[in-house]
Parts: C-alpha cells; structure tokens; sequence
C-alpha cells in the first residue's frame, strides 16, 4: 500500500493499515517536518471518537480546551454539552498536535516515510498500480503498490493523475491570516463575528501565539498582494470592536476558499481523501474532521482486502458511504458562511429567521449540530437490514469495559447479550486479533456486529424471548462483514 501525502488524513489512514499488518509507505513532498502554521483547529465529536478507538483521544484532551457551545451570527448559542457522546464538546487544538499524535502511532506501527519525494506519475492495471516519483536526489524511480490512496491535498497529483474533474468554486478571496501575539486575552477561547462587510476569528496555539483569520468583503485583491499587520487588526476591529493588541507577527499569508468536491473518490485501485476528494469554507470547523472520518471509513475496508478476509467489492462502499458525507459538509460550511456575510435586507431577514427557528426547535437544532460534529451521519443500509444498520454506535458500556476501548487495534465487536464461541479463538476473538466478541453491560438483547470505525455492519433481535439469535447467521454476518475468514461461517 502506498498514501500519498502526510496530512493528517494520510498519517490516521496509514497508521490504520499499518496496525492491521498491512506494509504501507507514505510518500510525502515536503521534508520531515510538522509545521505549526496549522489552518485547522478544531476536533469535532464523532472525531474525537475515532481518535478514542485508537487510543489518542485521552492525551489530545489533555494538551487541548473544550468548549461545550457554539455561536452562530453573533446571536445563536448551540449547546454541545447535550450531545449522546463521551465528547460532548468541542476540542480547540492546532492541526500540529493532532499530526503529532497520529505519526507517532504511525512511526510505532511501521509505516515507511519516503520525504521529499514527489510523484511524477501512476499508472494502474487489474493486478496494481505503479507510482513514478522523483526523490530528494532528483533522481526518477518507481514504487508498486496494490492500491494508492491519495491524501495529498487541495493541489492533489494522485487527483491529477487519474483525471478526475474537480468542479466547484472560489467562495471567498482574500482571507488573511495571521499568527500573532495579543496584548489582551479574549474572553472566550474562539472569537469570532462578522460586521457589516467584515467577519474575523481568533483561536490559541497554546504557545502564547493566536490564529488570526479576517475577511472585508471590499478588499478583494490576489492572494500574492502584499499583507501588513495592520490590515489584520483594521478586519478584527471592524468584526470585533478591537484588535487585542495585535503584534509580533510570525507568520502572515492570503489565502482564498474554495468550494469543491471530485467527480468521484475512486479510480480503478487508487483513491482520494481528504482535501483531494473535498474541500470546502473552514466555516465550523469540518475540513480536517472530514479528512479524518475519510480516512476512518476506508483504513480497514483495505486491510480487510488486503488480508483476504473480504471480497474486493467491499471498497466500492467507501465512494457510497463518503461521497454523500462530502456533499453534504460543503452545504452546510457553505451555507454558514454565506449566512454569516449576508448583506442585503432579504438574506439578513432569512438569517434571522432561521436563527429563530433553530434557536426554538429542538428537532432542527439537534439535526444541525449533528451535521457540524459529524455524530449525526449514518451509512446507507440494504433494504431489508436492521433498522440499526449504518448507524454510529456511541460508547456503550459492555461488560469489560467501553465500546471504543474494545474497538482498539482495528478490531470489529460483535456485542451480544450471552456467551458466543467464534469458531476462531472462542471469546477472545478471530485468530488473529480480527474480531472481539462482548458482552451488554445491560440485559440488552440485540446482537450488534460493530465495524472498527464504530458503524453498524449488522444486528439482529432473538426470535423470541429467553432465545438467542442464530448461531450460522452470527458467522455469517461476520462473514460479509470481513471480521472472520468466509470459510468461518460453514463452521459449526
């Protein structure tokens, strides 16, 4: 397996397979080196479970800061402290110390960095796929691989390589950045309001430096015109009333945001993640908490693959699990920023109808919030299935412990409500570490076969009271799932 790129999206994908013993190499442009000029600063809820599942989650919460609200156009407080999740807040940290965490784990499990290397080339056939790439030696060469993920950004080459269309658009020009010191600390660890023509935001890197973004909607120049600090403090007195006393300034760039999603997120046996499949408004936060998810959904699908433990149409799912997900996250980014910097009187009017609305209406609120922390997605199910099938599973507690402790290593869990032999190992699960099987801490009945990345695969109901659910349709499900070995389910 080759991932082409670092990001964070690259290193959770390949710290993935790595720990299912699959061979992966990460080939990443830049030299070794984790930048702090992060441009995400927010770990959202369903993301904070993933990294839980992985055994990060504890160590980001420490070194991060929650908050437990949002505020929407300067009026509309979201509650998250309400939220059906072990994290319910949200986690204010750089991008940086999240990429530390994730390559660490990587490093651990084996992955193979290739730095300053640029692909140059793919081509692909039934059998693999060949990446020409161009070493720090300027030298041409060549890396085999089963399958290629592309993870490798806005710019992606993998993207480019395949020919797949990128279509969208710039939605804002000119949005400045800066990482600075202030003279006075905000009241609240994110700062953010828009103004008339102008909206900015503050948030620490927790090293004494805070991440400035601004935006005036009648300074529309490239993103090559110079920038001085002054234009910086002039946006946030205008959004904020005050520029906190702005200085030092260490880093300062233009930037423009853009709207887009590819035509499609797989090729053949090369795909995209992350920034090359999507990008989007950084409006609530959702760009690296995407990429992760991506990354989540489709990490074991290859391993289950790759190990013979699932049939290839399996990888078709992560285009019909991920796709819809994209869509949706540029709408609603989308449309918050466009809500944010709505100008003339009908928009505003729309705005302040809508924050009434959701100010009001539990339902719309709850459907909202679950969209922005990513808890509120579920997968496509077949007709028929379980009405459970495709839903996330929160952390419930089973009897040696909680679900995302369980879910460590990759694993699926089959929860039932008694005792289950495998076939495989018995209780401790698939010979090889693949699957284990718990116990409700409660008298629930139902049978759930949960997926590593924490969805349903499959789940029954006993067919009658003080009865268990089928033993031959257990292994079969984790069968089609590719938690055991397809000849497991002729056993017993």
């Amino acid at each position: 397996m080759v991932v082409v790129g670092s990001g964070p999206t690259g290193l959770l994908l390949a710290g993935d397979l790595a720990t299912a013993g699959i061979p992966v190499t990460v080939v990443e442009k830049r030299a070794r080196e984790i930048s702090n000029l992060s441009r995400a600063f927010v770990l959202h809820a369903r993301t904070l479970e993933q990294l839980d599942a992985r055994g990060l989650a504890d160590e980001l919460e420490a070194k991060g800061q929650a908050l437990d609200r949002i505020r929407l156009f300067g009026r509309l407080t979201v509650p998250l402290d309400t939220l059906p999740s072990r994290f319910n807040h949200l986690l204010v940290l750089p991008q940086y110390e999240v990429e530390k965490a994730l390559e660490r784990r990587a490093v651990e499990a084996g992955v193979r960095f290739v730095y300053e290397t640029e692909v140059t080339g793919l081509a692909q056939d039934a059998d693999g796929v060949t990446l020409e790439v161009r070493g720090p030696d300027g030298q041409p060469d060549s890396l085999p691989a089963a399958y290629v993920v592309g993870a490798d950004g806005l710019h992606s080459v993998v993207r480019k390589a395949i020919k797949l269309s990128f279509p969208g658009k710039s939605v804002i020009r000119s949005v400045v950045l800066a990482d600075v010191r202030l003279d006075e600390k905000p009241e609240q660890v994110l700062t953010a309001d828009a103004v008339g023509d102008a909206f900015a935001f503050i948030a620490p890197f927790g090293d004494g430096y805070y991440r400035v973004i601004g935006w005036h909607r009648g300074r529309d120049v490239p993103d090559c015109a110079p920038l001085e600090l002054d234009e910086v403090k002039e946006i946030a007195r205008l959004a904020l009333g005050r520029d906190y006393g702005m200085h030092d300034a260490r880093w300062m760039s233009r930037f423009h945001s853009d709207e887009r999603q590819a035509s499609a997120y797989r090729v053949g046996r090369v795909f995209l993640a992350g920034d090359a499949a999507h990008v989007h408004t950084p409006a609530g936060g959702q760009g690296m908490n995407t990429g992760l998810q991506d990354a989540a959904n489709l990490g074991w699908k290859l391993a289950a693959v790759l190990d013979g433990y699932a049939d290839a149409a399996l990888l078709d799912t992560y285009q019909a699990e991920r796709y819809p997900v994209g869509t949706s996250v540029l709408r609603s980014s989308g449309g918050i920023v466009r809500l944010a910097m709505a100008k003339y009187p009908w928009t505003l009017a729309f705005r302040a109808a809508l924050t009434t609305v959701l100010g009001r209406v539990g339902p719309a609120r709850t459907r909202m919030t679950g969209r922005i922390t990513g808890i509120g997605y579920a997968y496509p199910a077949p007709r028929g299935a379980h009405p459970l099938v495709g839903k996330r599973v929160p952390d419930v507690a089973l009897e040696s412990g909680r679900l995302y402790e369980a879910l460590r290593g990759g694993r699926f869990v089959l929860i039932t409500p008694e005792p289950y032999e495998t076939g495989e190992g018995g209780e401790a699960g698939a010979g090889n570490g693949r699957l284990a099987v718990e116990r409700w801490a409660s008298g629930r009945r139902t049978t759930v076969l949960v997926r590593p990345d924490g969805y349903v695969a499959w789940a029954a109901e006993p067919e009658g009271a003080g009865q268990a659910v089928d033993v031959s349709a257990i292994r079969s499900a984790l069968a089609a799932a590719g938690a055991i070995d397809a000849r497991s389910a002729a056993l017993g």
